[in-house]
């Protein structure tokens, strides 16, 4: 009788925010409390298809003709989607491809892609995207581990291919015009497509899902499996983020990146309009967001960085004024470069807090980032974010730092190797240190392996290198551990300069020692021309050191 009493809160809270959940997917248009069959409908598509299949699926019903994608070869309906992944799923099923094979793609963001995605949804495979940035072992490794039975590519990446094993098939998703490729081997999406027949496919055994691979900045990147997206789960996405039907999405965080297929996603379950382009240019992004009056833009914070560096001038040119969302994930947005872009487009700016593996943490909409510039904001509906010590312990109090973790529906139940991440309490490790403020505001202070010890005092380097980037005539700025017989580790700052800009290590080491701790100061400054970033835009910590 005790244990059935003690779990009927947790039923309740469990039902509460199921209830919150539903409400939140109304009011972004995604049910109708007076259109539940439609609802059922789409619930079973996501479950029959997975998320992209199952979202273009709806989508080709409800309104067959409305223009799902936009890229550099012109519009697509949804309609036309559908009809096309039939085709090329048909194809690969006749290569034997189906239920539980795994298929890579190494291709930047176009249909070619888009049409891969939703054909390994039709048949139950699964869809491992690779990063764009990856050196020729480094995909031959991840293709070996993860038991790659098809590779998916553009033109461009041919050459990584030779470290792959001599049985892998090999498809074409995107060849130049002019391309001496265009009428050879090996087989292309284009050809497969239109020479096959373009009825609907049974229904699979089990949804098509993802392989997302996280990061690799500090080792080999590891797979996350992502074989399903509940509907419901769906709502933290719309809850602290204004995503509607309808709307105009302009998806520039690549698409093998977590954010940028999350947002994808939503948009397509949301039956909007998404722009698409092959390779990023600040200008030509602020172009097209004016063109087609887009409501919502997707990027990594370093992209969000170099369209804020266009400056006043350039910006006025177009006219952004249907931005209703800027959508900004993958790393820390520091708060000089979130202010910036708030002064430049208003109070549009969602600072999105997640990982590879529990998908998202917490969200900063643009009132938390007025109150409290540089924050991660809350944890949404359906997800759960807690701080622990060293020991394990829960941390409650505000200006307290420690180990983030977090949870939802959507967390990862493993890496393909058989790893798993820290649990406590049911939640993940996100890997990185934070605290909360008076509010309950997160902040994230760095990865819990960044933090260094100098002098018998705890420095986060991230509040050194927010504080540097601040000053008008720095870009950017990164500052690292390094060892130091004195003090066991001291602070070693890089920093890239505005240009036109003098100055020299004596005035940043000057200027962090007038406004932080004087154990905060960095020993030294080292100037670069840029950071060494990945493809996504992290900062490659472990390249600083190759740096004097």
């Amino acid at each position: 009788m005790l244990k059935t009493a003690s779990k009927v809160p947790e039923v309740l809270n469990r039902a509460s925010e199921l209830a919150r959940s539903v409400l939140v997917l109304q009011r972004a248009g995604l049910v109708s409390l007076t259109r539940l069959d439609e609802g059922a409908r789409a619930l079973r598509a996501v479950s029959q298809l997975g998320p992209v299949a199952g979202a273009v699926n709806i989508a080709a019903r409800r309104d067959p003709w409305s223009i799902a994608l936009v890229d550099e070869r012109g519009e697509l309906s949804y309609h036309q989607l559908d009809r096309q992944s039939n085709a090329l799923a048909r194809a690969w099923a006749a290569r034997g491809i189906g239920s539980g094979t795994v298929v890579a793609a190494l291709c930047r963001d176009h249909r070619g892609l888009v049409l891969t995605m939703l054909a390994i949804g039709k048949l139950g495979a699964r869809l491992l995207l690779m990063n764009t940035g990856f050196a020729g072992a480094q995909l031959a490794d991840v293709a070996r581990r993860e038991e790659v039975r098809a590779m998916v590519y553009d033109e461009e990446f041919t050459d990584l291919l030779a470290g792959l094993p001599e049985d892998l098939e090999h498809f074409l998703a995107w060849v130049d015009d002019d391309s001496p490729l265009a009428g050879s081997e090996p087989a292309k999406l284009d050809e497969l497509v239109v020479s096959t027949d373009d009825r609907p496919v049974p229904v699979p055994a089990q949804p098509g899902g993802f392989v997302l691979l996280t990061s690799g900045t500090t080792g080999t990147p590891k797979g996350a499996p992502r074989p399903k997206m509940s509907g419901i789960d769906s709502a933290q996405f719309f809850d602290r983020i204004p995503l509607r039907t309808g709307q105009r999405s302009f998806v520039a965080a690549p698409l093998f990146h977590g954010t940028g297929l999350a947002v994808f996603v939503l948009s397509l379950s949301l039956g909007c309009k998404i722009v698409l382009r092959r390779k990023f240019d600040p200008e030509a992004t602020v172009r097209q967001i004016a063109e087609h009056r887009c409501t919502t833009l997707v990027v990594v914070p370093t992209m969000l960085q170099r369209i804020v560096d266009l400056g006043p001038e350039v910006l006025r040119k177009y006219d952004t004024s249907s931005l209703e969302i800027i959508f900004a994930a993958g790393s820390a947005v520091s708060p000089d470069l979130g202010n910036r872009a708030m002064d430049a487009f208003g109070d549009v700016l969602y600072n999105f807090y997640g990982s590879t593996e529990i998908a998202c943490l917490s969200v900063a909409t643009p009132s938390d980032w007025r109150q409290a510039p540089g924050t991660a904001g809350r944890a949404p509906v359906g997800c759960r974010l807690a701080l622990y010590d060293e020991q394990g312990n829960k941390i409650t109090e505000p200006h307290v730092t420690g180990r983030i973790f977090g949870g939802s529906g959507l967390a990862f139940e493993g890496y393909t190797d058989g790893r798993h991440k820290e649990r406590i309490d049911g939640l993940l490790s996100s890997g990185d240190v934070g605290h909360f403020d008076e509010n309950g505001l997160l902040f994230v202070d760095g990865r819990d392996d960044e933090m260094i010890v100098s002098g018998g005092e705890n420095v986060f380097p991230v509040e050194v290198e927010n504080l540097i980037a601040e000053r008008s005539d720095v870009v950017e700025a990164a500052v690292i551990g390094v060892p130091d017989e004195e003090f066991g580790q001291r602070l070693k700052a890089f920093v890239v300069r505005a240009e036109g800009a003098e100055f020299n290590d004596d005035d940043v080491k000057g200027y962090v020692k007038s406004n932080l701790a004087r154990y905060k100061t960095p020993r030294e400054v080292v100037f670069l021309d840029e950071l060494p970033r990945n493809a996504t835009g992290k900062l490659l910590r472990n390249k600083l050191t190759d740096y004097d």
